[in-house]
């Protein structure tokens, strides 16, 4: 992941302040290296490779005798053996779909291959999910006329969440939220992660001040600092 040196982390935090300034409402921003640890979908593909790939070899015309041979075993002479070569064969055909197992999770295990292979549709579950739990425990729903937004990224997903909460939700046309994640997702996309955020939280501050202006007795209610949540 590239990282967000202390200056790129005080410009966003300073964008969140101004922004700030002109409603309100709370902006709270979380950059994620990476969210979750799906391991089912490389579990599936092993067990998949586990039970095709050496089915796929016996109709390719190999025989697990051909181990046994390969490896100094004896050969069957005689008819009353055969029930020997047959265990003999088995054992060996389970031995190779294990083996075929262990080396398949082993590649599956590594995190990008993971990545690849997992669907986008769990990944942007994932992320969502994610970004929900965070809204939730960090309070942005009990914000004064609950008009708390949170900008989350995921980088490892390329993903990116914006929800607002309910007070700013029902006011604003649901597009604008469309553009909020378009200007992250374009910083992010270019490998610019602060100017993302920057871009990002100077359009939810103009929403935020169109349908929430600052009201007599406003206080900050959340940190303005950019969140960075470990791996």
């Amino acid at each position: 992941m590239k990282t967000l040196s202390e200056a790129d982390q005080a410009r966003i935090a300073q964008a969140v302040a101004e922004a700030e300034k002109t409603t309100a409402g709370e902006i709270f921003c979380v950059l994620a290296p990476e969210v979750g640890d799906d391991r089912q979908p490389p579990l599936i593909w092993a067990f998949g490779a586990a039970l095709l790939l050496p089915a796929i070899a016996l109709v390719a015309g190999f025989r697990p005798e051909m181990l046994t041979r390969l490896f100094g075993g004896w050969t069957v002479g005689h008819a009353a053996a055969h029930d020997a070569a047959i265990l003999s064969a088995l054992l060996t055909y389970a031995a190779l779909q294990a083996a075929t197992f262990v080396v398949a999770a082993l590649i599956l295990a590594i995190p990008p291959v993971r990545r690849a292979l997992s669907p986008a549709s769990a990944k942007a579950a994932r992320v969502r999910q994610a970004a929900m739990d965070y809204f939730l425990a960090k309070d942005l729903h009990l914000t004064r006329d609950r008009t708390g937004v949170l900008i989350f990224a995921a980088l490892a997903e390329h993903r990116v969440e914006v929800i607002a909460d309910e007070g700013i939700y029902a006011l604003a046309p649901n597009a604008v939220w469309d553009a909020v994640v378009a200007d992250l997702t374009a910083g992010l996309k270019r490998g610019a992660i602060a100017d993302g955020f920057v871009a990002a939280v100077a359009r939810t501050g103009a929403i935020l001040a169109a349908h929430v202006p600052p009201r007599p007795g406003d206080s900050n209610e959340l940190p303005d600092s950019l969140t960075v949540l470990p791996r």
